[in-house]
């Protein structure tokens, strides 16, 4: 056994065929099948469930990944303990809410750059379902979704905001009544797909408001584009970080009992890489205490 077997189990693992994890640790199709079972012969036990078309890898191969990655992080990090470095750096693959593309996270990722400059973050953008997913898959190590009414249970969460939902109407409109607006003018849906638009739907069915749908979008800039050129109004996030230039727009509370999206970071629950998810939520958190993105890309008004 070595560390480079280890790498290349978790490979399979992240990319579910041999085929794929051959691409990513550089080697043939061949030398991965011929690595997995010198694995399995050394341990003893049966790692990959080979009666599939595809192996798949068993109970026993899967909590052997997770072990995997732990020594493959604690050798990676063995290096920077000694230099007293703090092992932030690498790639680290994020995904992020369209919502959070034009405020929150580019505001936090500046704030890694500035700090942490061999941590390079590729982000993702997506629905919560489609992040969570990806997560699962080991594709994604975190990402900022809004929380869903139930989560996997190999996916641990952290806290980041919450959220309130907001109207948004044209200037023109008359009056600043939440409920005549929705019901007198022409309504744009945020995406249905998306946890905050079942948020919006399960608060107009509690509400017992009927709306006139025009459209269903799921980009926040798009929605706030609509509403200004005074073709309906909307519900959306009223979002935690602002940005320079905002569309001129009335934003409208919708009282004190008004729903609120939950904003967490996820991960999977063994992720080992727990000092860098620490780093990118704490960026995240200060993010939002700052509020703001300036046009340089940094926090507070310029």
């Amino acid at each position: 056994m070595s560390i480079r077997m280890l790498r290349t189990l978790i490979a399979v693992e992240k990319n579910q065929t041999f085929s794929d994890a051959a691409k990513e640790v550089f080697i043939t199709h061949a030398a991965v099948s011929q690595q997995m079972k010198t694995l399995e012969e050394d341990w003893g036990v049966a790692i990959f469930d080979r009666t599939k078309r595809t192996p798949e890898l068993t109970p026993v191969g899967r909590a052997i990944v997770a072990k995997a990655k732990d020594v493959v992080q604690a050798y990676d990090d063995i290096v920077p303990s000694v230099l007293g470095d703090d092992g932030v750096r690498g790639d680290i693959s994020l995904g992020a809410l369209p919502t959070s593309l034009t405020g929150l996270t580019p505001l936090a990722i500046n704030l890694l750059k500035g700090r942490f400059p061999d941590l390079h973050v590729r982000v993702t953008p997506g629905l919560t379902l489609h992040l969570l997913a990806e997560i699962e898959r080991g594709r994604l190590d975190a990402a900022i979704i809004s929380r869903p009414a139930t989560l996997p249970n190999h996916v641990a969460i952290k806290p980041i905001v919450d959220e309130p939902l907001q109207l948004l109407a044209s200037p023109g409109t008359d009056g600043d009544d939440p409920y005549e607006l929705i019901t007198h003018n022409p309504f744009i849906r945020f995406n249905r797909n998306a946890v905050v638009g079942q948020l919006i739907e399960d608060w107009l069915q509690a509400k017992n408001l009927r709306v006139d749908e025009t459209m269903e979008l799921e980009s926040l800039e798009a929605i706030s584009s609509m509403v200004a050129a005074n073709l309906g109004v909307s519900i959306v996030p009223e979002t935690c970080v602002k940005t320079p230039n905002p569309m001129p727009v009335k934003r409208i509370p919708l009282g004190k009992d008004a729903p609120k999206r939950q904003l967490v970071l996820a991960h999977r629950a063994d992720n080992p890489r727990v000092q860098v998810l620490n780093v990118v939520h704490d960026a995240i958190l200060e993010a939002v205490d700052i509020g703001y993105l300036s046009i340089d890309g940094a926090g507070g008004p310029t």
